[in-house]
């Protein structure tokens, strides 16, 4: 017989099987494939990852984090829901499985561990204030003791171990804050970079430590609970392997970076090295008697910040937290049966338990949040956030149930008690903590309405560092001076994903010349160093930088919300499209396009599109060698006017050689009727033409009195009659320019572009903008598109600016409505 299942009297299973059956031979030789260890596996591991993958989508509305979904799947795979059917249970996770399964998911646990361990900054915490410390034990100590008071009540008499394994287990659950989980909720609320998010950071930092300590504690008592001089060897064993690691192992790991040159990748040996040491750490913890989840969390604390770590999480990161972590919490929730709660009684003191312990860390930390004066709702608020439960929990509940110090009652209450606290989370605190939006309302939203003698806002939006060279010449030709200076906040746009390094760079306050903590960090600070060298060789020019983590889908609300606060008149974004080697353009990434679409759908101030196609020069010039040829086309409408009102501008610098080109319809060009775009997704504006006509004559009659005897500005004019026209007009001007700058000409019905938005890829650009933009126009011309800020009267018109987008009707602007979605999160670097 292949297999055996004896039945011992203790009621537990022993399964034998043969060691070849491992692969199968195939069906076609009469094999069933899940008789075999392998084939199950795959499927059992293929099964956990689309059901959370499909719980990870349907909770994203409510903004669950990824651990409830993970914990929630496997409760569903396991025998409280689809393990009802015995026929399942038997054919998917067969009881001779559950070995493999285990092993692989504590590998994937050994991993992530490691990782967490990597990306941990362990200077972040020697920094923390003793405002975040006394709110670290107050949330831990008021939670433990509700833990040791229903411990006599939880704690089944027949169960093995001790009552006092019994309390550390249940209190060590109870008290435990999730640091990555917390992170997530904290970006998703917007509320990172607040001085509410640094201190629950900051505690929950101290928590999770507090909270591996405890549970090194609480596994040396549980696995020796006979003999108190065993679990004092464990304990004692355990901080010498501390020592080796710091005073052995890292010194070892830093020789290994020192002996790769700069700039060059760390060689296969030693990352193959590090990553069998991190098997050999877990082999070591849980030899002592630790379990091996904490040796491979010590190992990749000691490992020093920078490109090691970088490396090691690029390569290791997505596949053991896409792919083996999500087991290790479906193994959670096939051990989880919540039918096993039995009886009126035990489910009132699952409540109890919920709600005690959740106002046990609210209470403890809202008495800390008042001693320090801080506000009442703020205090609640903190104390919430600190009930984030996820990973550590998950590991003392699952050591505790391998113990035998849980049964399955307890066990199942204390998964139901961890899901609860952190699901019911962030729709609590987004009800009740809603800072107030200290915004200033500002009347210079536009270039051309800013006054010429004042400070020019401008907010630089980018993605990678690949776009700074052509933006530092954009901005340096835009001619700062002593009575026009120019301030440009810096805003680094970084998706918020599921991963904890993407957080940590926020928490990180890194003095300058400490290595960067991930390939986020690396790229943010080439970004804010190439600006800071901007600002100290250019004078007048002050730069802020700053980042902002979110969703891609809701980024533009970021990119508002930092214009609006920062009282900018104008925003720069990259198209999303960059130059191929061959003068082609390719999409980078579809995501931008819609943040480029929803910017300026929602900007309180004009906005600018550059496609970048270099801008003559080093990343660096000096003043007197700037030298550009910049083209307006001017068309003619509230766009066209913004981009010569920036031209302007620009032409005052003497390395500026600026020539204005107005297009002029013929006696044949004929205004077609139905031609005004009809984009949902797009801003327009119902303008009154001949106002219009009106308002652009006595612009260009200004512009052009003013610029009369200024050799560097050229002035033509050209008169066609349809968009074939126009087209053959502006191939002619030849490729004598390194920027054009456009108007987006939303709203404008002309002659002059009939045609043109048949055929156009990219509609946010406009007729033009797309035109010149686009991989088949002869010139490799760098294009900056700009859209004037329409909430307001026209220049001189006598009417107010607007304070608020909610005032935009009164001006005739139709503005497709969104429904709000979670926020990302804004960071200014130190």
């Amino acid at each position: 017989m292949d297999q055996v299942t004896v039945a011992n009297k203790s009621d537990s299973s022993v399964v034998c099987y043969a060691p070849t059956m491992i692969t199968t031979n195939g069906i076609w030789q009469g094999d069933n494939p899940l008789n075999y260890s392998l084939p199950l596996f795959i499927l059992q591991l293929t099964l956990v990852v689309v059901t959370t993958r499909m719980l990870v989508f349907i909770l994203k509305p409510l903004r669950q984090p990824r651990v409830i979904a993970e914990i929630l799947g496997g409760v569903i795979l396991g025998p409280s829901v689809l393990g009802q059917s015995k026929a399942f249970a038997n054919t998917i996770f067969p009881l001779r499985s559950v070995m493999v399964l285990e092993t692989m998911a504590n590998v994937g646990l050994l991993y992530f561990l490691f990782l967490v361990g990597v990306e941990m900054d362990l200077a972040v915490i020697r920094r923390i204030g003793k405002k975040a410390l006394a709110m670290a034990v107050a949330g831990m100590i008021l939670p433990f003791i509700i833990g040791v008071s229903f411990s006599f009540i939880l704690h089944p008499k027949h169960q093995g171990g001790s009552q006092g394994t019994f309390i550390l287990f249940l209190g060590v659950a109870l008290s435990v804050t999730a640091f990555p989980v917390l992170a997530r909720i904290l970006a998703e609320l917007k509320l990172l970079s607040s001085e509410l998010g640094r201190i629950a950071m900051s505690s929950a930092l101290i928590n999770d430590v507090c909270a591996w300590i405890l549970l090194a504690f609480a596994i040396a008592l549980a696995e020796n609970d006979t003999t108190t001089l065993a679990s004092l060897w464990v304990i004692l064993s355990s901080i010498a392997f501390v020592v080796f690691c710091i005073f052995i192992i890292r010194p070892l790991v830093s020789w290994m970076i020192k002996r790769t040159p700069e700039g060059e990748a760390i060689s296969e040996f030693y990352i193959c090295l590090i990553l069998t040491g991190v098997m050999i750490a877990g082999f070591v913890t849980d030899a002592i008697g630790t379990h091996s989840v904490f040796g491979a969390f010590v190992f990749g604390l000691v490992i020093p910040n920078g490109p090691l770590g970088v490396t090691l999480i690029e390569k290791l990161e997505d596949f053991v937290s896409g792919l083996l972590l999500p087991l290790f919490f479906a193994m959670s929730g096939l051990k989880t049966n919540i039918l096993a709660i039995t009886g009126a009684m035990t489910w009132i003191s699952l409540i109890i338990v919920i709600v005690l312990a959740c106002a046990g860390k609210v209470a403890g930390t809202l008495l800390v949040a008042l001693y320090y004066q801080m506000p009442f709702y703020e205090g609640v608020t903190l104390g919430l956030l600190m009930n984030t439960k996820g990973l550590v929990e998950m590991i003392v509940l699952n050591v505790g149930k391998d113990q035998k110090v849980l049964d399955d009652k307890s066990f199942a209450i204390m998964v139901i008690v961890a899901v609860v606290m952190t699901a019911i989370i962030t729709p609590i605190v987004t009800t009740i903590y809603k800072p107030a939006r200290r915004f200033v309302p500002y009347n210079r939203r536009s270039i051309q309405r800013s006054k010429p003698d004042a400070e020019l806002r401008v907010l630089v939006c980018i993605h990678t560092p690949r776009n700074v060279p052509t933006i530092i010449n954009l901005l340096e030709a835009s001619h700062p001076t002593k009575k026009s200076p120019i301030c440009i906040y810096i805003l680094h746009l970084v998706e918020l994903t599921g991963r904890a390094s993407a957080m940590l760079i926020v928490h990180s306050t890194r003095k300058s010349g400490r290595p960067a903590l991930n390939r986020t960090q690396a790229q943010s600070d080439h970004i804010i160093n190439a600006f800071e060298n901007f600002e100290q060789h250019v004078a007048c020019v002050s730069v802020q930088p700053l980042t902002a983590i979110s969703p891609y889908s809701t980024m533009h609300e970021d990119i508002c919300s930092v214009a609006e606060d920062k009282r900018v008149a104008f925003i720069i974004i990259p198209f999303h499209k960059q130059q191929t080697v061959d003068g082609g353009m390719e999409a980078t990434n579809p995501a931008f396009r819609t943040i480029n679409q929803n910017a300026l759908a929602n900007a309180p101030c004009s906005v600018g599109i550059l496609v970048d196609r270099g801008l003559n020069g080093s990343t660096r010039l000096a003043t007197n060698q700037v030298s550009h040829h910049v083209g307006v086309l001017f068309f003619g409408g509230p766009d066209d006017r913004e981009a010569l009102s920036y031209a302007w501008r620009m032409s005052q610098h003497p390395g500026i050689n600026l020539t204005v080109m107005r297009f002029v319809p013929g006696d044949d060009a004929i205004v077609e009727p139905n031609s005004e775009p009809n984009d949902p997704r797009i801003l327009t504006v119902v303008t009154d033409s001949d106002r219009e006509k009106q308002l652009d004559e006595d612009y260009v009659n200004e512009f052009r009195v003013r610029t009369v005897n200024d050799d560097s500005v050229m002035y033509t004019q050209k008169v066609v009659n349809n968009g074939e026209d126009t087209v053959a007009a502006i191939r002619s001007i030849g490729t004598g320019h390194d920027l054009f700058i456009v108007g987006r000409g939303q709203g404008m019905i002309s002659p002059l572009t009939a045609g043109l938005t048949d055929w156009s890829e990219c509609p946010e650009l406009g007729a033009i903008g797309d035109l010149l933009a686009s991989a088949d126009f002869a010139a490799t011309v760098s294009v900056l598109v700009v859209q004037q800020y329409v909430g307001m009267g026209p220049i001189g018109d006598g009417l107010g600016m607007p304070d608020s987008p909610t005032e935009y009707n009164n001006f005739s602007v139709q503005v497709n409505q969104r429904t709000p979605q979670p926020r990302g999160q804004i960071v200014f670097n130190p």
